[in-house]
């Protein structure tokens, strides 16, 4: 019987090492408290609001192998083949913070993540506002955070997922890509896990030392973000469609099309005319 390809499923989609994670969130990750592995859940981000709603006061880490009800933006559902993405979800607590600013939590998620993914994975990834992760013009991740409780010591969980072993037909949408099919360095996803935890905790940790002022996070933001320079069309809530350049980020991590900065919607790269 012969043994399986180094890039086949059975070799690439291992359990990821909870041993590892645990001994990193005890002796290099500060910021959190707990970390836990699960074979299956529904969602991590909704397993993780529920605590926070019960009066959870721990920073924790949620990892799922599979995940069956997934959720992103607008309720958007997909389902997660075991072991081939990072599904991962992060309660905090960032306490005395101007709620105008936990804006800024998924895009310092999205720096995070793009970093965790250019060190550990070797990929060139690009921040797509507000919530994605690309390889090139291709979603490889996507952030979800939600604010589980508010009030001046709110209770928010982040999601992240990536892509990370998917071949070409199991793609959830034709747009996306994996970092097998990026051709990444490594598809640890033990390895990846530690690089995105890594730099969350770094950020985050700054960002509260700095009593949550923004203009540090704006400067790493900007030069990672693909969607500024770019021509885009942005679908906003009710129906109104705006098209123009991406200009800037503002204090409040909102995207400036032209000169009107807008804080939801879903935004389009459109190919340049020539």
């Amino acid at each position: 019987m012969s043994s399986p390809s180094p890039h086949s499923p059975e070799s690439v989609r291992q359990p990821v090492d909870v041993d590892r994670l645990r001994q990193a969130v005890a002796t290099a990750l500060p910021l959190f408290d707990s970390v836990e592995v699960v074979e299956s859940t529904g969602s991590t981000n909704a397993d993780l609001m529920a605590r926070a709603a019960a009066g959870e006061q721990r920073s924790a880490v949620l990892v799922a192998e599979a995940q069956q009800a997934g959720r992103g933006r607008h309720a958007r559902n997909w389902v997660s083949p075991p072991r081939a993405q990072i599904s991962l979800s992060m309660l905090v607590h960032p306490r005395e913070i101007d709620p105008a600013a936990l804006g800024w939590l998924p895009l310092l998620t999205g720096i995070a993540a793009v970093d965790a993914l250019r060190g550990v994975a070797g990929v060139d990834a690009k921040l797509k506002w507000p919530n994605d992760v690309l390889i090139g013009a291709r979603k490889v991740a996507g952030i979800l955070a939600e604010v589980a409780v508010s009030g001046p010591s709110p209770a928010v969980v982040i999601g992240v997922g990536v892509n990370v072993s998917l071949s070409e037909a199991e793609l959830p949408v034709p747009h996306a890509i994996s970092l097998a099919l990026a051709e990444a360095r490594t598809l640890d996803r033990t390895d990846l896990i530690l690089g995105l935890l890594t730099e969350f905790d770094r950020r985050f940790t700054a960002w509260r030392a700095a009593d949550w002022d923004v203009a540090d996070l704006a400067a790493a933001y900007r030069p990672r973000c693909a969607t500024l320079g770019a021509r885009v069309r942005a679908e906003l809530p009710g129906g109104e469609v705006l098209t123009g350049i991406a200009t800037d980020i503002d204090a409040h991590g909102r995207i400036v099309i032209d000169s009107r900065a807008i804080s939801a919607g879903d935004v389009t790269h459109l190919r340049a005319e020539y």
